[in-house]
């Protein structure tokens, strides 16, 4: 995989046995989301798009919170929400299209995203989280539409995400009063897959999921991907002739024929990782 350009300073990541592990690492700031981690999470999730080197993004964190969500200082100095006209107010609409790109990154990637999650989980954490795929929880996590208890309106995908994965009425509770969701709440209501004991441990849940992943034929998981995002979206007779296009594009006699003979000789699957993509825009010709 081709190196990023700079080197990270809200992030580390590796990549082992086609697994990608992004860590947010800036505990003593409760990993809250500032300017320069949307420009490193964007340029990360840009790189993994392009390699097929990782078949699963895994995503945690450090310290005691997985993340506070926005930092003060992105409405600071960083970005001026200028609330004084129709253009500075158009402005405000612009801006936020290029934050909501940003964790729409993880729901467009290529990959599965499955996060770990400790402590409090708040305000824009909710909106990336809410994107990924699958997530694991320790027994004190939380979430939090932190938004409300600060007068604004969620506005980064928790309100458009969110009513896909939980009932209504749930997002509305949590919406309109601000309270805090206990990670019970949260798998009781769907919204995490289990609640572990600690951070290693639903590290460790979320590194086994991965490695499952990551054993499949990617080809057959990027389809996976796309048919169940679309189905979310559309009616069942919509979805199901999606399916027979995915189908029909990628459909292996080989892949099939390796995964049966893996299973019956009880080993791993070789398969062809995704290929890597090359933009147009990017080629110096």
């Amino acid at each position: 995989m081709n190196p990023l350009t700079h080197p990270l300073t809200c992030f580390t990541l590796t990549v082992s046995d086609h697994i990608a592990h992004l860590v947010l690492n800036r505990p003593e700031a409760m990993n809250t989301l500032h300017p320069t981690f949307w420009r490193e999470l964007d340029a990360v999730l840009a790189q993994l798009h392009r390699s097929g080197e990782a078949r699963v993004l895994v995503m945690s964190s450090t310290g005691k919170h997985f993340s506070a969500g926005m930092a003060l200082e992105v409405f600071g100095g960083a970005i001026a929400m200028d609330d004084q006209s129709p253009e500075g107010r158009a402005a405000i609409f612009d801006t936020l299209g290029n934050l909501q790109a940003t964790f729409t990154r993880l729901e467009t990637l290529r990959i599965p995203v499955v996060v770990a999650i400790q402590g409090g989980c708040i305000g824009g954490a909710v909106d990336m989280v809410t994107a990924c795929c699958i997530r694991y929880a320790t027994a004190d996590a939380f979430f939090c539409i932190q938004e409300i208890n600060i007068g604004m309106v969620a506005d980064v995908g928790t309100l458009q995400r969110l009513p896909k994965l939980i009932p209504e009425a749930v997002v509305k509770e949590y919406a309109y009063t601000g309270r805090r969701m206990s990670a019970q709440k949260a798998l009781a209501y769907g919204l995490v897959n289990e609640v572990l004991d600690t951070p290693e441990a639903a590290l460790a849940a979320a590194m086994q999921c991965a490695r499952e992943i990551a054993a499949k034929p990617p080809v057959a998981i990027w389809g996976t991907k796309q048919v169940i995002h679309y189905t979310r979206d559309h009616t069942v007779e919509d979805g199901l002739r999606q399916m027979g296009w995915v189908q029909g594009a990628i459909w292996s006699n080989a892949n099939v024929r390796e995964a049966v003979a893996a299973m019956k000789e009880k080993r791993a699957g070789a398969f062809t990782s995704l290929s890597d993509l090359h933009f147009f825009n990017e080629i110096d010709r």
